[in-house]
């Protein structure tokens, strides 16, 4: 009989030729369990999936409601569902006032999609203006707005009409002109290695769409649902989107995801030509009471008052001569290194020891840190601890 990880190796489509394989049997809280009965502590959470931890209670007491009642009725938009209601409410009362319609859908980079969609439509536009070193996704519209020819040449030709700027250059934005649909950007650039926008750069962006008719589109898939210490990261900037991006723990474990913005703005996608767009599971009720859970959970448990904390243990801990800095924001963090190699060791060295972390896509030196927001003091000073020791083993061998 094959084995898992045989079965893994024979019939799961690959992304790429060296896959972690690790087989999880198990998750709880901050922790996973392998095949093996070993437990990981996970400071990727998913990559900033798992915000309130695995296996909630909150979660599977949501999931177990609603699996009772009905899981898939109808394509989205169609029946009303108390669920999508709730939960597009419940954004509406905690963003500002003009985003206040929601379109649902399963993914981050179906999110995206929409959006682009939406700002052409709306401003009868075509040109997209994205930031260099941006991440949004791999489908074929999110995959144009990546500027690294690396991951995008092999499926060209990709969308005509998309430019790039360079992120927090204000110069740059002379870019953005009347035949400019929207400009999209990450508050804090993911897969760039948690890089925070400059607050002029972000102000001068809003004020230049503004007055060019240009919508502003923030993609906070990652930044999102209280990573940051705040519940959106662009409230840390005092900067209001024209539409706003929501994916990864927005879903409080399920798949879900959404692009947000004024009801009079969104309504251009409901005629000429009528379902302008349209997606079959989006807003999905399981996943709709799994994200209201979430976020009441963030709310009961006080999880996003704690992130500055939890952010500074990390930042005053993760000192030693290897390591260059520890930037980020929140529990969005990198630990810059000296090169690739100091890096892939320091993985393994953790994986080794109990400690899941990972790389960044565009910062193959540096290590992610992205835990659940649950993580105690305890669990960091752990993390940390194996983290300088697995650095401190690489200073011995270089002496």
């Amino acid at each position: 009989m094959l084995s898992q990880r045989q079965l893994f190796q024979a019939h799961i489509a690959p992304t790429s030729d060296n896959p972690i394989m690790l087989e999880i049997i198990r998750a709880k809280g901050c922790y996973l369990q392998d095949i093996n009965k070993k437990w990981y502590l996970d400071l990727i959470g998913g990559i900033s999936v798992n915000n309130i931890g695995h296996q909630h209670k909150a979660i599977k007491r949501a999931i177990r409601r609603q699996s009772s009642k009905f899981l898939h009725l109808m394509v989205y938009g169609e029946f009303i569902q108390k669920n999508q209601t709730r939960l597009a409410q419940y954004l509406s009362e905690k963003l500002p006032q003009a985003l206040n319609s929601v379109y649902f859908v399963n993914s981050g980079s179906e999110a995206i999609e929409g959006a682009m969609k939406l700002a052409k439509k709306h401003t009868n536009r075509t040109q997209i203006i994205s930031m260099k070193n941006a991440y949004h996704g791999s489908t074929h519209g999110a995959l144009s707005l990546m500027d690294n020819k690396y991951f995008s040449n092999k499926f060209s030709p990709l969308l005509p009409d998309i430019d790039f700027v360079e992120f927090n250059e204000v110069n740059d934005l002379k870019k953005i002109t009347s035949k400019t649909a929207a400009v999209i950007i990450e508050p804090i650039q993911g897969e760039a290695g948690y890089l925070q926008a400059n607050p002029i750069f972000l102000h001068q962006l809003k004020k230049v769409c503004t007055e060019n008719g240009a919508l502003l589109i923030f993609d906070e898939i990652q930044s999102g649902m209280g990573r940051t210490g705040k519940l959106f990261a662009f409230e840390g900037y005092n900067v209001e989107p024209d539409v706003l991006c929501l994916s990864k723990a927005f879903g409080g474990g399920l798949p879900l995801g959404a692009f947000i913005s004024n009801k009079k703005v969104m309504f251009s996608l409901a005629k000429n030509p009528i379902l302008g767009h349209i997606t079959t599971f989006g807003g999905n009720a399981l996943a709709c009471a799994t994200s209201l859970a979430m976020f009441k959970t963030l709310e009961k448990e006080k999880l996003v008052e704690q992130v500055a904390e939890k952010e500074m243990l990390f930042k005053d801990l993760l000192k030693h001569s290897l390591i260059q800095h520890v930037t980020g924001k929140g529990l969005m963090l990198k630990v810059k290194l000296k090169n690739e190699k100091i890096t892939q060791y320091l993985i393994d060295y953790c994986l080794k020891h109990g400690v899941f972390t990972d790389w960044f896509l565009y910062d193959l030196s540096a290590c992610r840190i992205s835990p659940p927001l649950t993580i105690s003091t305890r669990q960091i000073r752990m993390a940390c601890r194996t983290i300088l020791e697995g650095l401190d083993k690489i200073s011995k061998k270089k002496n």
